[in-house]
C-alpha cells in the first residue's frame, strides 16, 4: 500500500471562491465583490449576503466599475435582464450611500 508522501504534517488550505466582476472583468474573492441579483420576480436588487435566489452578477468596489456596470450595460449582460432607468438610479444611489462612504472611511 503506498501513502501520500510531502502532505503529512501540513495544514489545509481553505478554498476561497472567485467571482468576475461583471465591468472589468477582474477575479476577486466573493466577498470582496457586491453581488446584484435579478430575482424571480423580475425586479433587480443588491444581494448583500450574497445568497438571495435569483440570477446574479456581481461588481468590484470600484467607481469606474460601477458606471461602467450600470450605465453601460454590463450588468445588464450579466443579469441577462433590461435596467429601467429607476434600478439604475436605485443601484448608483446604493454605490453613493454605502461603498463609496466605506472606502472614503477606510483612506
Amino acid at each position: 500500500m503506498r501513502r501520500c508522501e510531502g502532505k503529512a504534517g501540513l495544514p489545509r488550505t481553505r478554498h476561497v471562491p472567485e467571482r468576475t466582476c461583471s465591468a472589468c472583468g477582474g477575479k476577486f474573492p466573493k466577498r470582496e465583490l457586491v453581488r446584484i441579483v435579478r430575482t424571480p420576480e423580475g425586479s433587480v436588487t443588491v444581494d448583500p449576503t450574497g445568497k438571495s435566489p435569483g440570477r446574479g452578477s456581481y461588481l468590484c468596489t470600484a467607481a469606474p466599475c460601477w458606471e461602467r456596470g450600470v450605465q453601460r450595460g454590463g450588468l445588464e449582460r450579466g443579469l441577462r435582464t433590461g435596467l429601467s432607468q429607476n434600478d439604475k438610479d436605485l443601484l448608483l444611489e446604493f454605490y453613493q450611500s454605502t461603498i463609496s462612504k466605506t472606502i472614503t472611511a477606510e483612506s
